[in-house]
């Protein structure tokens, strides 16, 4: 089999195409032919040691995978070997096989390709369970999404719009800002790159302006850096900040604006969730698919690469280029 293999920490440049041997599965597993592998911010982390998984090299990046099952170990029941599935397998999946743990196979639709299915669940399952489960937003509240047109804010405008709210996307340019509008974004906001006390001041009074005099309700913070500190200053009493991603770097907020908004920071950490809460998450996942099928929600995929090319992809999202998703595709 063929696996993009981290050897050392390092950047895309780091990875190299090897060759090695096919898995075989142990008990409770199957061997997945991969026939597409979803790029996710984590993955650029994960070959620099930066990521909270750190697997033992060499391994390969990629959590999510989608395509057939080639071999089912011991003790694996409701599936058969040529069964379209999809999988969270943390890392590995950027490889022409991959071993999968059968608690974190789903079987997808005969009509979703397998591009779709390889970047659904990590992106969806996130915002959906963010917006549901953290946030509990309701009809007619206002969500603000930071990074709006990357991959689980793509996912978060759909699922917002989809849930009745009144969506603002925020994001770092003009193409991304058309991106959000297309998807059904109610507003867009274009925010500097460098974010310096008086570009926040601006940010949070133009959030402010857009909102209205109630403020945000709900704001979906996937950048993190000092773009959050303007979002939480715009919030509305009662107001929901979720925490779901650093790729500007972990802020510092001033917690006295939680007492005077009386408002809520709260952790968005969908992987342990699925672990915690098993039921509540093929709940989730039913719900996700029913979506899918009356077209309420479609992976927005901007770039596909072969798998020889995945530090392509990868350098796509360190460099905030991505619209949507970047997915690999393995022949």
């Amino acid at each position: 089999m063929r696996a993009m293999m981290s050897t050392e920490a390092g950047g895309p440049e780091s990875l190299k195409l090897t060759e090695v041997d096919t898995p075989t599965p142990a008990k409770g597993e199957v061997v997945i032919r991969v026939r597409a592998a979803g790029v996710n911010f984590p993955d650029t982390l994960i070959i620099r040691d930066l990521y909270q998984i750190k697997p033992q090299r060499p391994f390969a990046p990629g959590g999510e995978v989608s395509g057939d099952i080639e071999a089912i170990g011991e003790g694996v029941e409701g599936f058969a070997i040529g069964d379209r599935v999809l999988a969270v397998p943390g890392f590995n999946g950027f490889a022409s096989h991959v071993i999968a743990d059968k608690s974190t196979l789903v079987p997808i639709p005969d009509d979703m390709p397998y591009e779709q299915a390889a970047c659904f669940v990590l992106t969806y399952g996130t915002s959906h369970y963010a917006l549901k489960q953290r946030a509990a937003l309701k009809a007619g509240e206002t969500l603000l999404i930071l990074g709006a047109a990357g991959g689980v804010g793509a996912a978060a405008i759909e699922l917002g719009k989809a849930m009745g709210a009144r969506v603002i996307a925020a994001v770092s340019s003009e193409d991304k800002a058309a991106f959000c509008k297309k998807l059904g974004a109610d507003e867009t906001l274009i925010y500097p790159r460098d974010m310096d006390r008086d570009a926040q001041k601006a940010f949070s009074g133009a959030i402010k302006e857009l909102a209205g005099p109630k403020g945000v309700q709900v704001v979906y913070d996937a950048v993190g850096g000092n773009y959050a500190e303007p979002a939480v200053r715009a919030l509305g009493w009662e107001g929901r900040f979720l925490v779901v991603g650093f790729p500007a770097g972990i802020p510092k907020l001033p917690l006295n604006l939680t007492l005077l908004k009386n408002c809520q920071v709260i952790g968005v950490f969908w992987g342990a969730f699925t672990k915690m809460q098993p039921d509540v998450h093929q709940a989730n996942l039913r719900e996700l698919f029913d979506m899918w099928g009356k077209g309420q929600i479609t992976p927005q995929i901007s770039a596909t690469f072969p798998l020889e090319q995945a530090a392509d992809g990868l350098r796509l999202l360190e460099q905030r280029k991505v619209l949507g998703k970047v997915v690999l595709t393995v022949d």
